[in-house]
């Protein structure tokens, strides 16, 4: 693999990851504002915001953890990034609450560490 690709890679298994983390932000951040404040609910719970994220990690997973299995040729690493992707997803067609906001968590947890993986690989 040429160096512009392996670059392109390491920026969107980085960009992952960071989409990631504040994806995980937000729905903490969001649960404890609306359960304990009663604030924000509108905004924060906003599914537009849960759709635009997943648009972006599965474009930026695709590419990302795509690039890193072929170059790598580990399987594992693309299927935990896709089960990361179906967990969030499945977050969307539930009702909002600790169902939706658990599934989320953990699909952003397990997306994050197929990007750490990747990036580990890289070297």
């Amino acid at each position: 693999m040429n160096l512009f690709s392996t670059t392109i890679r390491r920026r969107m298994d980085r960009a992952g990851i960071l989409l990631s983390s504040l994806c995980l932000v937000h729905c903490v951040a969001g649960l404890v504002l609306v359960t304990l404040l009663g604030i924000g609910g509108g905004v924060l719970l906003d599914p537009r915001i849960h759709e635009v994220g997943l648009m972006l990690a599965v474009v930026i997973g695709g590419i990302g953890l795509g690039m890193g299995a072929m170059r790598h040729r580990k399987p594992k690493l693309l299927a935990l990034g896709c089960a990361g992707l179906c967990l969030m997803a499945l977050g969307l067609v539930v009702p909002d609450g600790p169902v939706e906001a658990g599934l989320t968590i953990l699909g952003v947890s397990l997306l994050a560490s197929a990007h750490l993986w990747n990036l580990r690989h890289a070297h």
